[in-house]
């Protein structure tokens, strides 16, 4: 496995960062056409060998010394005038050294103002600072060491040195430029105790310097992560009391089953726990006729199905009002509500997806029964049971079109397979039978026969175990795609590898069956219509998101035919793909093969085993 790259440390408490370079690479990578593992990356390296060598989390380049901006321009304008005041006598006195020293010195202020030193923790940044201070201890040795008038603009960078990694920086950076002056003028002759006392005194006072700043930067910093830290608290116990208010409504509410006869059974039972009812209705709407089907109701006098002026009229309010609609007395209006004995009535709709996809209706045999409370109730009943109601019938409509899907495929893989092989031994079988009728001797043939008839019973076989072989909870998608790799291989000359990861987490069963019969479908493909020599399939899952690939180097499709949606095979990937929430592409060249890829995203459907 091909060890990840590691930036260079570049600092004590710095976090290694990306380049812009860095960043212009990876979306090259990502965008680039032809690329087999393009999405993978997004999920992890592999241990099969894959590598593609991008970084796995690109951070923001944050400038360490921008928010001490303000106080280092004061300092160094501050330290800036006094050299000034201090080398003026140069100028009169024509002492060229100091006065070269002072505009250069001045010059780079400007420069800094103008453009501020930034420290973002590469070594870029660090350089930067290094040479500031190499910059001014330069200008200190060259001007009479200690006693130069530029000792106070080395303090500057100091300062500087500190705001950007903290006082231990700053203490080293200070001491090495005590010594780097205090050195040179020791090897100076005459040197003597006076200079030795000048050069401890700016030595303590640069080390001050380098404690005070580095100690700001840490007051300060330590300042704005208790502020980030407390907004980002208060943020969680916000975001966590929504949470839990709506979680709370949906365990009181929501059942948990998918199947639509438990998700009634739930409902009007919790509702009997919330409301004291004689009657009650639940209907949906349904898009093929636009009628309303009664799919649950106790005590009340309503057909299966409604059409759509045939609701009664309190339903026919609340779905035209968008509302809870309370009928206290119904007496007045006899065959007005759900059952003839009904006394007063509450009516409302099931909202979910942002439509009206079903209408509820509770009555009771006395007048006056609801209150203002059990309005309230209902109100805050309704929201969710529409969800688990219109999810149910979702599910009943997946599994339904699932299993028409999947035996479409059976007797697309019987006819594919068996039946033209059993037509051929018919035809031969009567070819055989003409040759016996005629004289002729017919033992060869019949041997021929035989060992056809052999293999068809072997592609019965194949086709049966193929269509038993499926992921479950102790064998993982790894293992299945080994298998059958193995057992097309063995029936054909096509070489397949494949790349997986294993022993690691895993998507939700559900998920992994649709994704191992999305990988099936396109391996037979290949088999079957690509021409291929070669395949490879690759595998990636991190328990939330996960990637497939199946790549050829078979005949690939047309150019602008590739992926036709009237392809049976394509259309039952495509269609596996939509029931969890993946994206299916399919990218394909004449000549060059063809590349199927299936992403399943963390939000990609439901975990539910």
């Amino acid at each position: 496995m091909t060890p990840a790259p590691t930036p260079p440390d570049t600092g004590e408490d710095e976090a290694p960062r990306s380049t812009a370079a860095d960043v212009a690479r990876l979306r090259r990578r990502v965008h680039r056409p032809g690329s087999w593992l393009r999405p993978l990356a997004r999920i992890g390296r592999a241990s099969d060998g894959y590598d593609p060598a991008e970084p796995a989390l690109l951070v923001d380049r944050i400038d360490r010394v921008r928010p001490f901006a303000s106080a280092i321009l004061a300092i160094r304008w501050g330290m800036t005038a006094v050299t000034l005041a201090l080398a003026s006598g140069a100028f009169v006195h024509a002492d060229w050294p100091v006065v070269v020293w002072t505009i250069v010195l001045v010059s780079y202020t400007v420069i800094r103002t103008v453009s501020p030193l930034r420290y973002e923790g590469d070594i870029r940044s660090l350089v930067a600072v290094f040479a500031e201070v190499a910059l001014h201890v330069a200008a200190v040795v060259a001007t009479d060491f200690w006693e130069s008038p530029f000792v106070f603009s080395l303090v500057t960078a100091i300062v500087v040195a500190g705001f950007a990694r903290g006082y231990g920086f700053a203490i080293r950076v200070g001491l090495g430029a005590a010594l780097a002056v205090s050195l040179g003028e020791a090897a100076r002759p005459g040197y003597d105790g006076a200079q030795l006392r000048t050069a401890v005194q700016w030595s303590v006072v640069l080390l001050l310097v380098a404690v005070v700043a580095g100690y700001a930067r840490r007051i300060s910093g330590e300042a704005d992560r208790q502020h980030s830290l407390a907004l980002d608290r208060l943020d969680r116990l916000s975001d966590a009391n929504a949470l839990l208010f709506s979680l709370h409504r949906v365990a009181q509410t929501l059942p948990a089953s998918l199947d639509l006869g438990d998700v009634l059974d739930s409902t009007v039972a919790r509702l009997r726990g919330l409301i004291d009812f004689d009657a009650v209705a639940i209907m949906v709407f349904d898009d093929t006729d636009a009628n309303w089907q009664v799919i649950r109701r106790e005590g009340a006098a309503l057909p299966s199905r409604l059409g759509p002026t045939e609701l009664p009229p309190p339903l026919m309010k609340a779905m035209a009002e968008n509302r809870l609609v309370e009928v206290p007395d119904l007496a007045g209006a006899p065959g007005v509500g759900i059952s003839p004995m009904s006394s007063s009535g509450l009516y409302t709709v099931l909202p979910a997806r942002g439509a009206v996809i079903g209408l509820l209706a509770v009555e009771s045999r006395r007048p006056g029964a609801f209150t203002r409370r059990d309005v309230e109730l209902l109100e805050g009943f309704v929201e969710p049971v529409a969800l688990a109601i219109d999810n149910a019938r979702w599910f009943a409509r997946l599994r339904t079109v699932g299993a028409d899907e999947e035996r479409t495929r059976i007797a697309r893989d019987l006819h594919d397979n068996i039946g033209q092989s059993l037509a051929y031994l018919a035809f031969e079988l009567d070819r055989i039978v003409s040759r016996s009728d005629r004289g002729e001797d017919v033992g060869d043939a019949l041997v021929q026969l035989r060992e056809d008839l052999r293999g068809v019973i072997g592609e019965v076989r194949d086709t049966l175990y193929d269509l038993r072989t499926d992921v479950s909870e102790s064998v993982e998608i790894g293992d299945v795609l080994e298998q059958f790799a193995q057992r097309l291989m063995e029936r054909s000359d096509l070489e397949i590898r494949v790349y997986c990861d294993r022993g690691g987490p895993r998507l939700p069963l559900l998920q992994e069956r649709e994704m191992w019969r999305i990988a099936q479908e396109a391996l037979v493909n290949v088999q079957r219509h690509s021409g291929a020599r070669a395949a490879a399939v690759r595998w990636r899952c991190d328990g939330e998101a996960a990637a497939l690939e199946v790549a050829d180097d078979g005949r690939g499709f047309p150019v602008g035919k590739a992926g036709r949606l009237d392809s049976y095979g394509i259309m039952g990937m495509r269609e596996r793909a939509a029931s969890i929430g993946a994206t299916l592409e399919i990218h394909s060249e004449e000549g060059r093969g063809t590349v199927v890829r299936c992403f399943l995203s963390p939000d990609g459907g439901k975990k539910r085993r």
